[in-house]
C-alpha cells in the first residue's frame, strides 16, 4: 500500500509540473516494489519515472527506464501497458531523430492494440505513425495512416483527438501546396475544438488558417484569423502559438505597408 500512496503522490506531483519531486517519490516506491517482488507495480513505476525523464527533456535515461519497464509487462502479461511503452519508447526515437526506429516499435505497439481489440489505442498509434512519415517526407503515406486515424476516432467518439488529427491531415495539404484541401480539412477541425473546449487546439487551426488566407492574399481574412489565434495563444500560455500568430500578423503587416 505504501509504493502505491507513492505512485499516487507522484502523479499529483507530476500534475502539478513538479517533476522534481515526482521523480524522488517513484523512486522511493521502486524498491519497496522490487522487496515484495510486485512486478506489476515496478513496470508501472519504471514508466513512471520514464516518463518524467521524458518531460524533462533528457530522453536518453528516459528510454532506459522504458526499456527496464517492457519485458516486465510482457513477463506479466499486460498487453495494454506494453503497447503504451512500445508508444511512449517510440516518441523517445522520434524525439532524438530516429525516425525509422519510431516507425519500428510503432508498429509493434499498433499490433498489439489490434490485438487487444483498442480502438483508442491504435488510433493513438496510427497518428504517431502519421507525424513520423511526415517527417520523413513521406507525405502521401502519412496521409493515408490519418485517415486511419481519424475513422477510428470518429467510431470512438474521440472528438479532441479528431480535431487533432484534422489538423495534421491539413498540414500535410498544405505541405503539398493543396491550400484548399488544407482550408477544408482546416473548417472540420475548427467547430469541434470549440465544441469540446480545447483553446489551444482552436487557435492552432485558427493560425494554421491565417497563413493559408495569407498565402492566397486574402490579407483581412489571414489577420482575422491570426488575431482570433493570438488571442487564444494568450489565454492559455501557448507560447509557440503566440510566437508563430505574432509573425503572421506582422507578415500582414509588411504587406500592407509594401
Amino acid at each position: 500500500m505504501e509504493a502505491t500512496t507513492l505512485n499516487n503522490i507522484g502523479l499529483v506531483y507530476r500534475a502539478l509540473g513538479d517533476n522534481r519531486r515526482a521523480l524522488e517519490v517513484y523512486e522511493q516506491a521502486l524498491p519497496i516494489l522490487r522487496d515484495v517482488s510486485d512486478r506489476a507495480g515496478e513496470a508501472t513505476t519504471l514508466n513512471n519515472i520514464g516518463a518524467v525523464y521524458d518531460a524533462l527533456g533528457d530522453r536518453r535515461r528516459a528510454l532506459e527506464y522504458y526499456e527496464q519497464a517492457l519485458p516486465i509487462h510482457r513477463e506479466v502479461g499486460n498487453r495494454a501497458m506494453e503497447a503504451t511503452t512500445l508508444n511512449n519508447i517510440g516518441a523517445v526515437y522520434d524525439a532524438l531523430g530516429d525516425r525509422r526506429r519510431a516507425l519500428e516499435v510503432y508498429e509493434q505497439a499498433l499490433h498489439i492494440h489490434r490485438d487487444v481489440g483498442d480502438r483508442a489505442g491504435e488510433a493513438a498509434t496510427l497518428n504517431n505513425i502519421g507525424m513520423v512519415y511526415n517527417a520523413l517526407g513521406e507525405r502521401r503515406r502519412a496521409l493515408e495512416v490519418y485517415e486511419q486515424a481519424l475513422l477510428i476516432h470518429r467510431e470512438v467518439g474521440n472528438r479532441a483527438v479528431e480535431a487533432a488529427t484534422l489538423n495534421n491531415i491539413g498540414g500535410v495539404y498544405r505541405t503539398l501546396g493543396d491550400n484548399r484541401r488544407a482550408l477544408e480539412v482546416y473548417e472540420q477541425a475548427l467547430p469541434i475544438s470549440r465544441e469540446v473546449g480545447d483553446c489551444a487546439g482552436e487557435g492552432v487551426t485558427l493560425n494554421n488558417m491565417g497563413w493559408i488566407y495569407l498565402a492566397e492574399g486574402d490579407l483581412a481574412r489571414a489577420t482575422s484569423h491570426f488575431e482570433q489565434a493570438l488571442a487564444l495563444g494568450e489565454a492559455v500560455e501557448y507560447p509557440e502559438l503566440i510566437e508563430t500568430a505574432r509573425k503572421g500578423l506582422e507578415q500582414v503587416r509588411q504587406r500592407v505597408g509594401g
